[in-house]
């Protein structure tokens, strides 16, 4: 099959996700494919998965999982951008605010909050980047999203700069939430340094310069995309039936811990399977068909 995983790579503050993969591109043999799970800010550095090979099909998996950085905030003014390369607008506080009221804000970001995206961010509208309109001087009113912060650890407190680690669920924006925590205290605020620490299994300690990347000593197990998926190790005869399309039928001991769906309930979305062939090695994304007992493959890695 040939080149088949994952990327840890710490990307540095300056180019952006594209010129990393770019570099990485140019390691790989002619023809093997390539992507990054998750961009990241050009003036923002730290983990940055990239997919090699067949592995390009598990990007949203990665993209989905939890995610955790550290940032230092500017209180006292406000950016056109939420973070530094932006225009900056001072707007000094009647009060300074003190680390109580630091702490009770942060607080009030903790759990499911409604969001509204950066003006310059990535998101479509109507078929359309965001970020492309606003430099075009149409910057549009984005609709608010709910995202999921799980914590929020104050690290320091010296104003105007408040240094947080932040760890969140998938879509959440750690420039808005800048934005978002400045206005809260009254005194704005922006993004002024962002390092995204960990994405899943995918930590910042562990994590290879691009410049230093080799993609065949560096290259991670592909299961580590969907290691959060409940995971069934097939025989070779059944892997080869569920890349020929055919329903396999699970052992029974496997089937009696699946989550299953009950047969009938269109409202809930299938359990997903990540299947290993008898090496341990990601096989195929597979559903579980109700009544519980039969998987279907989705996708396939090997054939």
């Amino acid at each position: 099959m040939g080149v088949f995983g994952l990327l840890n790579i710490h990307k540095p503050a300056g180019p952006t996700s594209h010129d990393v993969l770019d570099i990485i591109r140019r390691r790989l043999s002619r023809g093997v494919k390539s992507g990054h799970a998750g961009t990241l800010d050009p003036f923002a550095q730290g983990v940055l998965v990239i997919c090699v090979g067949p592995a390009v099909r598990l990007a949203s998996y990665v993209q989905d999982r939890p995610k955790a950085y550290r940032t230092t905030i500017i209180l006292g003014a406000a950016s056109t951008t939420d973070d530094f390369t932006g225009t900056i607008t001072p707007a000094p506080p009647a009060q300074t605010p003190d680390q109580r009221k630091v702490r009770d804000v942060l607080d009030g970001f903790v759990g499911k909050i409604r969001q509204v995206p950066p003006a310059y961010s990535a998101v479509h509208v109507d078929g359309r980047r965001a970020y492309k309109l606003a430099r075009a001087g149409r910057p549009t009113d984005l609709p608010a999203r709910e995202v999921t912060v799980h914590s929020i650890e104050l690290l320091r407190y010296e104003y105007p700069r408040l240094e947080l680690d932040v760890a969140c669920g998938a879509g959440t924006y750690i420039r808005a939430l800048a934005r978002d925590i400045g206005a809260a205290l009254g005194t704005g605020g922006y993004c002024q340094t962002l390092v995204r620490t960990r994405v899943g299994p995918f930590r910042l300690e562990e994590a290879i310069s691009p410049d230093e990347a080799d993609p065949e000593r560096h290259l991670l197990p592909a299961r580590l995309a969907v290691e959060h998926l409940q995971q069934v190790q097939l025989g070779i005869e059944d892997c080869l039936a569920l890349a020929a399309g055919r329903l396999v039928r699970l052992p029974q001991d496997i089937v009696a811990g699946l989550h299953s769906v009950p047969a009938g309930d269109e409202s809930t979305a299938r359990p997903e399977l990540a299947v290993m062939d008898p090496q341990g090695t990601l096989f195929a994304i597979a559903v579980a068909i109700p009544p519980a007992g039969t998987i279907r493959a989705t996708k396939v890695f090997r054939r």
